[in-house]
């Protein structure tokens, strides 16, 4: 089973790139972030013909995430159980006996500004309903744009990054609190070559110039990590023209 998470940046803007991508590589599931679109305008129709079902927790011009399946999706919630958020940043759902978990973690803007704060509250909840999902089920996979460089290694230039957002203590501590409820980071499951990032700025050439950074992650629990055979990043749209800033990452498992 292929699982997919690719940030778009506009589900509209992206629209072709995403067609095509799927044509070509085939996920059992994709999961989209920053859809960037209310429910009622989402283009459902471009993705029928394609063999896809579409689950969608959307909004006007920010955030909004997705599910595309090749099998019908269930036991979807939106949201974060018992936390009050005006922003769609999470959509949950069963496929195969697994569940899918697709977030979309606040970016933060700065360290110490009043979204960082929020993105701050938003984690220790998200933290929270993760402990009440993990009584219910064993096989997890949690993808998306965490918004959180998970280690040095994962950023072009670490002292540039130094303490700023994306790269914080308390970012990280609570991407680690995160993976201590017994999930890994499945792509350090595996020997990779250096420099692979997920996310690029669109300024200052920074795609050409290898300039980013691995912050869209797939993590999987420990009843899955046996079943993990592949974890990986498809750089290729983010070469393509007018490309999303985020390339999809890809994890298969047997």
């Amino acid at each position: 089973m292929k699982i997919a998470s690719w940030n778009v940046n506009g589900i509209r803007a992206r629209l072709d790139h995403v067609s095509d991508w799927l044509q070509i590589n085939q996920p059992d599931v994709l999961t989209l972030q920053e859809t960037k679109v209310m429910d009622e305008m989402f283009p459902l129709d471009a993705f029928k013909p394609l063999g896809y079902q579409v689950n969608i927790y959307g909004q006007k011009s920010y955030n909004g995430v997705a599910v595309l399946t090749k099998k019908p999706l269930t036991e979807i919630k939106k949201g974060i159980s018992g936390f009050k958020d005006d922003q769609t940043r999470v959509i949950t759902g069963t496929y195969n006996g697994v569940l899918i978990i697709n977030v979309y973690v606040p970016n933060g803007q700065s360290v110490g500004s009043e979204k960082f704060d929020y993105k701050m509250r938003w984690l220790k909840h998200f933290y929270a309903y993760l402990q009440t999902l993990l009584k219910a089920h064993q096989k997890i996979v949690i993808l998306g744009d965490f918004n959180i460089a998970p280690a040095d290694i994962d950023v072009h230039d670490p002292e540039l990054w130094k303490n700023k957002v994306l790269c914080s203590e308390n970012e990280r501590e609570w991407l680690n609190q995160i993976l201590g409820l017994g999930f890994a980071d499945s792509f350090r499951l595996f020997e990779q070559q250096e420099r692979l990032y997920s996310w690029w700025d669109y300024r200052a050439a920074a795609y050409r110039r290898k300039m980013g950074m691995r912050i869209d992650l797939i993590l999987i629990s420990e009843a899955l990590k046996k079943d993990c055979m592949k974890s990986y990043i498809d750089e290729t749209p983010r070469g393509q023209d007018k490309p999303s800033d985020h390339a999809p990452v890809l994890i298969e498992l047997s």
